[in-house]
């Protein structure tokens, strides 16, 4: 019964789904060849209507994916524009990964259209294809059924999801965000990584998130999963049961975005598949504290079935597994309280000192952007309570690292930022907390008017801008000097404020900045 109301639900809404997967490969075909090709596969398509007794609907679905690519390859014209002979030369299931990797996210395409007035809500009918059109092209990662959520919820108006326009493109650049990174984790590392964060994620609530780009899949999956959620509800949850009287697809979303049940009473179930049960016993945990824990316990696992009496060795790791969720914690707490100590300004200034030693190969803007968004975490998440505070700044750096770990895929950072992004997944940020300085890196040398370029415009500034010109120059001093000790930069950031306020003042701007940056203390003596 489940897979025949999902099978309903997706073929009322498969030319919606279809274009949200065809829109996501072919980022840059305009709206009407993307609807020229979505009639294509439809008309291909209707063997996915008409199941023969034995094929099961993920099946036919799958076979969708690969007519789709295939379809590509045969339109000489397509493949040419997109880039894509190389994909087309190669076999199926390979292809399919040259395809995903050919994404590009939020590449600076027109932004997603904002929700209409009310007055011209008659026209959505209209306007909800090319919503979708949009919103998958910007964020070729975001999971299916969100975009067709975002969909229904823009064309029909419902109050309870699209009151507030900010909130709901804010909403899908978030979702699109997580749904890249798990993306990452499916391509960079093995089948077993992958398929361990599935695990903990449905364990602690979340469906199984489809990384593969296959939307029909996505919808398909997402369907099925929820009515069996919501014909299980006193087995599997009590948080459910308001989001279950939802109609789809806004019942998913509902359950996604649902609190994570009570800890149930787990103390007498034995410890098989060690993840699963850990994760269960640990709802306060972060994905990637639990990744960790289960790591060691593999590892224990490895070393202890090699002795005589392995028992014994084993009984060592509930010691091995708090001493990393300790550390884990502690790590944390070092961060807010040392922002607590600088404040937020200051604690970003540090941060841009810390990881250009770590990666000075990155432009200074990279580094801000980098520092911006960690420093913006911990200002979310240290507020919090402790539990709270650990389990958002995890989830933040994972996803913050991970960007940083396709910025390194695109072009080469340095061999130790590669060796954090692809060693341990689990262990990937306090591999990136105890990086040091990066002995291999080479500066240019500069003079002090190359690295400080103070100009009359800076008085015209806005508060923001200048934080960014103070930082892109505490970097570019940073990477002249990666030994020099932290508290040598420290008067730069004060000497820089006074300098711009001094000059600012003065009859004449820019004879001021000229004359003071020779008197400018750039550490290259």
């Amino acid at each position: 019964m489940h897979q025949t109301n999902s099978q309903n639900y997706l073929e009322k809404n498969l030319r919606a789904v279809t274009n949200i997967m065809v829109a996501q490969f072919l980022q840059k075909l305009t709206y009407e060849e993307v609807q020229i090709t979505v009639q294509e596969l439809l008309d291909l398509a209707e063997k996915c209507k008409n199941l023969k007794s034995h094929e099961l609907p993920s099946e036919s679905c799958h076979q969708l994916m690969a007519t789709f690519l295939q379809h590509i390859c045969n339109n000489e014209r397509m493949a040419d524009k997109r880039v894509f002979s190389d994909c087309c030369n190669i076999n199926k299931t390979a292809r399919h990964k040259c395809f995903l990797l050919h994404k590009k996210d939020d590449a600076g395409y027109s932004e997603i259209f904002q929700i209409s007035n009310p007055e011209q809500i008659c026209e959505m009918g209209k306007e909800s294809q090319v919503y979708i059109y949009e919103t998958s092209r910007k964020h070729p990662f975001l999971y299916g059924p969100t975009i067709l959520t975002m969909s229904v919820c823009y064309e029909t108006a419902v109050q309870s999801c699209c009151h507030e326009e900010n909130k709901t493109i804010k909403y899908v650049r978030e979702i699109s965000l997580r749904h890249h990174h798990l993306y990452e984790i499916g391509i960079r590392f093995n089948h077993k990584v992958a398929t361990a964060v599935e695990l903990v994620l449905l364990t602690k609530k979340l469906p199984k998130i489809c990384c593969e780009g296959n939307a029909v899949v996505c919808v398909l999956g997402r369907s099925q999963l929820m009515n069996y959620i919501c014909s299980k509800q006193a087995i599997l949850s009590s948080k459910f049961t308001p989001c279950c009287e939802l109609p789809e697809p806004f019942r998913g979303e509902c359950i996604v975005n649902s609190e994570n049940d009570n800890k149930p009473d787990l103390s007498s179930l034995p410890h098989r598949r060690f993840l699963y049960e850990y994760s269960r016993r640990h709802p306060e945990l972060a994905l990637p504290v639990i990744l960790r824990v289960d790591t060691v316990y593999q590892n224990l696992l490895g070393k202890c079935c090699k002795l005589e009496n392995p028992l014994e060795c084993c009984s060592h790791g509930e010691g091995m597994f708090q001493r990393v969720v300790r550390e884990s914690h502690e790590r944390v707490k070092n961060q807010c309280d040392l922002r607590k100590k600088l404040g937020d300004s200051n604690f970003h200034d540090r941060l841009i000192v810390l990881y250009t030693k770590k990666a000075p190969q990155l432009s200074a803007q990279e580094l801000i952007v980098l520092t911006k968004n960690m420093a913006a975490a911990a200002t979310k998440c240290c507020p919090l309570n402790q539990e709270h505070q650990f389990v958002c700044m995890e989830d933040s750096a994972k996803l913050i690292l991970g960007a940083l770990c396709r910025r390194h895929e695109a072009e080469p950072i340095n061999a130790a930022v590669g060796h954090c992004c692809d060693d341990s997944y689990a262990f990937r940020k306090p591999c990136f907390d105890d990086l040091q300085v990066d002995g291999t890196y080479i500066s240019s040398p500069l003079s002090c008017d190359q690295v400080i370029n103070l100009k009359e415009d800076l008085c015209k500034a806005q508060e923001e801008e200048l934080q960014t010109e103070k930082q892109k120059l505490l970097s570019n001093l940073v990477k002249q000097k990666l030994y020099a000790a932290e508290m040598q930069f420290q008067p730069i950031t004060v000497d820089f404020a006074h300098l711009v306020e001094t000059c600012c003042q003065a009859e004449k701007s820019e004879t001021c900045f000229q004359e003071e940056v020779s008197l400018f203390p750039c550490l290259f003596s």
